[in-house]
């Protein structure tokens, strides 16, 4: 009697062949693994058949031994001996071995992050091998983007991560959280014998029952000013609540606010400039109406300027020799020399004359700038900046409304740059530059303080992620409860419809559910207090009719998310659920995993 199985069902066996003697009363016992693990005794050999642990084996079970039935294990091909279509460099995993693969990787991924999730969540230290810098940080993102994997699935929920944090800028790690529960719910409805595209087409009816309900429990307050407001401010606080600002985040709530809402709807966070400066602690952070340059004035240029006409510029302004690869110059005399280096200072002074032409009193150069042409330019009372940095000179531009000109024969071709004002301030030790009354009227500037460069480095992450999350809800303004609250909401949608689904895909709809009530119980288990407990009553109390019921972090109970304020983007909870089960779907279907070399270009 032969019987094909896949090695994943041997999940402890690793040696190279295997002789099981098993003693059981009937074929249908053997045929599962556990209790194959459980009550076989096992014998190894080595050597005899190198290759027993890839692809598929034959048990080959000697009905007339029973009750006691001899196992053998070896290599089988299907008969196809010595076919091998691939070349050295490439290998094949295929069947169970794939999708073990592909789930064991996914299930690490969001096993590494899930312990930052949630307002208790903890923190992981991130050093770098190369050059020993270190960040401490919880952003979901952040982490993900600083290991390399090796896993494809893996690298699936490090994309999607991405992914979140580029459009909606938070929720990142809830999404890989959720993504690893969904397939950690598919491995066992496999184990169970329930097809992959089964489980898919379960997943589906389950998402799109969450999503409607979500989305009938949205609420938008875009009409009523102050609501809306107050609705920013609390979606601002929850997004902070897990973030360094914690214990300021009312404050930073409020900053945040403030900054979105000069964009005036705008979703162009380019206008709203981050400057981190060690020294003092967080709460001596400001939010500053203008733009400020991390760069210091010349110093003989005035330190004060009104009604300023500003040329932004990316072009050389150092001893204009002849920059020709391998040219050299012989001279026969000092005078020469001499006659040489006064034609190079008129190639320059003509060149800052080109610039003094466009009717400016601002020079703001990406480029070094020597002393001869600064010297020029301030005598004729321009105010010189130069080396400013490509964000910086790209921001300024932006917010002034100029362009980044390298050549200067057309004058009437360069638009230039306006402000009100522009002087030096002081921060701390370092000298700034602020521009004031921007033509862009809604630039503003954030100045970071904290004890520590990772300190400042995680406040602006937080707020990073703060700013683009409200900067969404403008544009999309429903708002939704958070806490847990939502997806407890979307469970118990999906209990509901899973009611209505006949056959097996009804076990896979159920199991959608069972994977978001995960949400608030890693909430919970991040905190410390009982989630079984928590998560049990929560459940209870939204099929008791209290559909704004979710999880007080502070007290260790269950409250009404409305009345605490605990609030997130509808966009943010949306986007994490179809990410999350798009993804689940994608590593589902996979049944073979190829790894090839680059082909390599062969010698004409």
């Amino acid at each position: 009697m032969l019987l094909q199985f896949p090695l994943a069902m041997f999940s402890q066996v690793t040696s190279d062949v295997i002789e099981a003697i098993v003693s059981i009363k009937c074929l249908s016992e053997f045929l599962h693994a556990e209790e194959l693990q459980q009550d076989a005794t096992t014998r190894t050999e080595k050597h005899l058949f190198p290759s027993v642990t890839k692809s598929v084996i034959q048990v080959v079970v000697h009905a007339q031994t029973r009750p006691n039935i001899i196992v053998c294990c070896f290599p089988h091909n299907n008969g196809r001996e010595g076919t091998h279509i691939f070349g050295n460099e490439a290998t094949e995993e295929k069947a169970e071995n794939a999708r073990l693969s592909s789930f064991v990787g996914a299930l690490a991924v969001g096993d590494l992050v899930k312990s930052t999730l949630g307002p208790k969540g903890m923190n992981k230290i991130l050093q770098s091998v190369s050059t020993g810098e270190v960040n401490v940080t919880n952003d979901g993102a952040t982490i993900l983007k600083s290991i390399q994997l090796d896993n494809a699935a893996a690298k699936i929920l490090v994309n999607i991560s991405k992914v979140q944090d580029d459009e909606i800028g938070d929720g990142t790690t809830s999404v890989c959280v959720l993504a690893s529960e969904l397939l950690r719910e598919a491995e066992k409805l496999i184990a169970m014998k329930i097809h992959p595209q089964t489980i898919i087409e379960g997943y589906r009816i389950a998402s799109r029952a969450a999503l409607e309900a979500l989305e009938n429990v949205a609420v938008d307050n875009a009409s009523d000013t102050a609501q809306f407001r107050l609705d920013l401010f609390n979606i601002a606080r929850t997004t902070i609540s897990s973030k360094v600002l914690a214990q300021d985040k009312n404050y930073f709530a409020n900053l945040a606010v403030d900054a979105v809402l000069r964009l005036k709807g705008s979703t162009n966070l380019e206008h709203i400039q981050i400057i981190k400066k060690v020294g003092g602690k967080l709460t001596d952070s400001y939010l500053d109406e203008g733009f400020i340059l991390d760069k210091s004035i010349a110093v003989n240029s005035p330190k004060r300027m009104e009604n300023v006409k500003i040329l932004i510029a990316n072009t050389s302004m150092d001893t204009d020799k002849i920059k020709v690869f391998g040219a050299r110059v012989k001279v026969d005399s000092t005078g020469k020399l001499a006659e040489l280096e006064r034609a190079e200072r008129e190639k320059m002074k003509a060149k800052v004359e080109d610039i003094a032409a466009h009717g400016i009193n601002c020079f703001v150069n990406r480029q070094l700038i020597y002393n001869y042409p600064e010297s020029i330019l301030t005598e004729k009372g321009i105010l010189v900046i130069e080396h400013a940095d490509f964000e910086g000179v790209e921001r300024l531009s932006l917010v002034t409304g100029g362009e980044i000109a390298s050549t200067f024969d057309r004058p009437d071709l360069v638009k230039l740059g306006r402000c009100e004002l522009i002087e030096e301030i002081i921060i701390g030790e370092d000298k700034l530059i602020k521009f004031s009354g921007v033509a862009a009227g809604e630039a503003c500037t954030v100045v970071l303080r904290g004890s520590t460069n990772q300190m400042v480095d995680e406040a602006e992450r937080s707020l990073h992620d703060a700013l683009s999350v409200l900067s969404q809800t403008v544009k999309e303004t429903r708002v939704v409860l958070g806490g847990g609250c939502s997806e407890m909401l979307m469970s118990c949608a999906v209990d509901e419809a899973a009611r209505k689904v006949k056959g097996k895909k009804a076990i896979a709809a159920e199991a959608f559910g069972r994977a978001l009530r995960q949400i608030p119980t890693i909430l919970a288990d991040n905190a410390g207090y009982d989630s079984s407990d928590l998560v049990a009553r929560l459940r209870a109390a939204h099929y008791e009719g209290q559909s704004d019921a979710g999880l007080d972090m502070n007290q260790g109970t269950i409250g009404s998310m409305k009345a605490l304020g605990i609030t997130e983007s509808y966009k943010l909870k949306r986007q994490v659920v179809l990410s999350a089960s798009e993804a689940a779907e994608m590593i589902i279907r996979v049944d073979d995993i190829l790894r090839a070399a680059p082909r390599r270009r062969e010698a004409v």
